[in-house]
């Protein structure tokens, strides 16, 4: 444990995010039963599902802090959960359409546009693709598969550093650790994209449920934990964060962002508790209908 040699900065610093902590899962609890009194069990788990991330985010850091030596742990297992929140994510925007079946119904001229981030932003050229039962099928796999070959590859890396053959931050072409990095960044903009082109066709239908600001810290927690982890992470294998004994530079850097994602998580959970909450109990998942101007002349 780290918190031996600390001075009283340090401890106060220390004692404040693990704080933050401790309210945001307070927070998370208090809005879980609040949702699950509230809501229909079919959504309401996936939306609990959803609001858990940034308090397990906040909580897995709060652990590498204070025991530096299961920061690997720690981020597996952050990794492992938001792989599977991706998945939910596109869920929960089916159900908020009335289901599968209604979503159908809804769109049932409509046409997907895949040339949306974070894979085919550029290719304005490709073809927009029928909404049927098998592209909302693909869709699902997307996010599907990351959920699922994710922890795999987790467990996998776990294995071969157990035995001495994994080092995260090894980038030699002859070892796991790129290949496996390499391979996860490719299931994750797969199902980035998936999740991307949903969002882009129900957001004008979802806007009074408040799609577009729950779209938006779910992004913010995919930026924080992925992006932000990653560039702090490169610059500590660079040496621009310098090291501060008894820290090295990787170790600082791991330090660093384990403490921005405790205060950033915080902000996340507090800010999730308002928008998952405001006028859930006035809306009826039929009623909620604001089609988009291609869709206008469908069938009801």
């Amino acid at each position: 444990s780290l918190s031996a040699g600390l001075d009283l900065p340090g401890r106060f610093l220390f004692a404040t995010l693990t704080l933050m902590t401790l309210i945001a899962i307070l927070v998370f609890i208090e809005e879980a039963v609040y949702i699950y009194r509230k809501i229909p069990s079919s959504k309401g788990s996936i939306i609990i599902w959803i609001n858990a991330a940034a308090p397990v985010i906040s909580t897995t850091s709060c652990i590498g802090m204070w025991v530096p030596r299961s920061t690997m742990f720690t981020d597996f297992t952050a990794g492992i959960f938001f792989a599977i929140i991706i998945h939910k994510f596109l869920m929960m925007m089916i159900k908020e359409c009335g289901g599968q079946k209604m979503l159908l119904r809804r769109f049932e001229n409509g046409r997907f546009t895949i040339s949306t981030g974070p894979c085919c932003c550029c290719c304005l050229c490709l073809p927009r693709v029928p909404i049927t039962r098998q592209t909302l099928f693909w869709l699902k796999l997307g996010t599907f598969q990351f959920a699922v070959f994710r922890p795999v590859l987790i467990f996998l890396s776990i294995v071969l550093w157990t035995n001495g053959n994994y080092v995260l931050y090894n980038l030699n072409p002859k070892g796991p650790a790129l290949w496996i990095s390499c391979f996860i960044g490719a299931l994750t903009l797969l199902a980035l994209w998936a999740v991307g082109i949903m969002f882009r066709k129900v957001r004008i239908l979802l806007k009074c449920k408040n799609i577009i600001p729950k779209f938006a810290l779910y992004q913010f927690i995919v930026i924080l934990n992925q992006l932000q982890t990653t560039i702090i992470n490169i610059f500590a294998t660079q040496k621009v964060i310098p090291c501060a004994p008894p820290l090295s530079s990787r170790a600082r850097g791991s330090y660093i962002g384990q403490q921005l994602l405790i205060m950033e998580m915080f902000l996340i959970t507090v800010i999730s508790r308002v928008v998952y909450r405001r006028k859930y109990h006035d809306l009826e998942p039929l009623e909620c209908v604001a089609e988009e101007p291609g869709d206008e002349k469908q069938p009801p």
